[in-house]
């Protein structure tokens, strides 16, 4: 028999409150936790974002980032002799498989036309491709999100100016439009074509936000802020965009894979990035006519495409599975 005199527990916070229900203990979790504990727990979603990192650190450490120099041995301008007819040295199946062990050679990649390193052009053109797929990514993310929040809290006059403008601009092709940005902005760098790019790829994202704006204005919590003298600012900042964050990032991750394949794209039409510098579109450009006889210069850059964006792809399903408020149990 316990002593009464025996001062019990302290009283249990409320965010670690556990009931059994059932015979089943029951954790009380903030929509934050949730959200991450769905996100980690999608398989998916952990092997595309281990999938990208791998790729996002092979490439800014091979060969170095700015003046920051990498572990691999040879840059990516560098002409020398093409060896072996400028074939991969990379192997990587054993000898008890009948070939020649696991190693990386002088050549992983192979060597281009003039006797480049290919693995360090590849590396290259993953760095260029990845750092303006994020930044278009981000512009078309920020320019999407005011332009639908600002149509759909202000609505009248206002939204009709800004979803016109965000019509005429679904209507021109957005390859055109950026072929022909990118035409005229190539020569200034990738973080100029980046931002360049993203000024034409916000339009799907505006639609949205002002959907989910015109369904928010109407809620009571927003009626009661509006009630109480708030500004509109502190409104759309404070109240109402935080309920339509997880929207925002998952349309945000899919954008960066849809930028990496135009990119690709504008590359490959030689709309992107120019001479000296290289991207993973580009080099599937100079080396199409090589597919027949070197396959090697058109699949690894090709194969970096698809895993970069695939590994994108997959981690913006497990982010919109997370945020999905239909999901609100989350077993231990």
């Amino acid at each position: 028999m316990s002593d009464p005199t025996t001062p019990g527990p302290g009283p249990v916070p409320a965010a670690a409150a556990a009931a059994d229900v059932q015979g089943m203990t029951v954790v009380a979790r903030t929509q934050a936790q949730m959200v991450r504990r769905r996100f980690f727990r999608h398989r998916a979603a952990m092997g595309g974002l281990i999938a990208l990192l791998l790729i996002v650190l092979l490439a800014f450490s091979s060969i170095g980032f700015a003046n920051v120099p990498g572990w691999w041995d040879k840059d990516y301008w560098s002409i020398a002799t093409v060896e072996n007819g400028g074939r991969p040295t990379l192997s990587v199946i054993p000898t008890w498989l009948g070939g020649s062990g696991v190693h990386l050679g002088e050549h992983p990649f192979g060597q281009d036309n003039v006797g480049k390193d290919y693995f360090a052009l590849t590396m290259r053109g993953v760095q260029q491709s990845i750092t303006i797929a994020f930044i278009v990514g981000i512009v078309g993310t920020v320019i999407g999100t005011l332009v639908g929040a600002t149509a759909g809290y202000f609505r009248g006059r206002v939204e009709a100016v800004l979803m016109r403008f965000t019509d005429v601009m679904i209507t021109i092709p957005l390859l055109v439009v950026a072929a022909v940005l990118g035409r005229r902005y190539g020569d200034s760098g990738i973080v100029v074509l980046g931002l360049v790019i993203g000024l034409v790829t916000w339009t799907n994202l505006a639609r949205l936000v002002r959907g989910e704006f015109l369904a928010l204005r109407e809620k009571e919590f927003v009626e009661a802020a509006r009630a109480a003298g708030t500004s509109a600012r502190r409104i759309i900042v404070k109240h109402m965009l935080p309920n339509i964050i997880g929207v925002i990032i998952v349309s945000a991750t899919l954008a960066v894979a849809a930028a990496i394949l135009l990119e690709a794209a504008l590359s490959f039409l030689g709309f992107g990035v120019r001479d000296p510098d290289t991207s993973l579109g580009r080099l599937i450009s100079l080396y199409q006519s090589a597919f027949s006889t070197r396959p090697w210069l058109f699949w690894f850059p090709g194969v970096f495409i698809i895993a970069i964006a695939l590994s994108v792809n997959f981690i913006g399903d497990g982010l919109r599975d997370a945020f999905d408020p239909r999901q609100n149990r989350v077993r231990d």
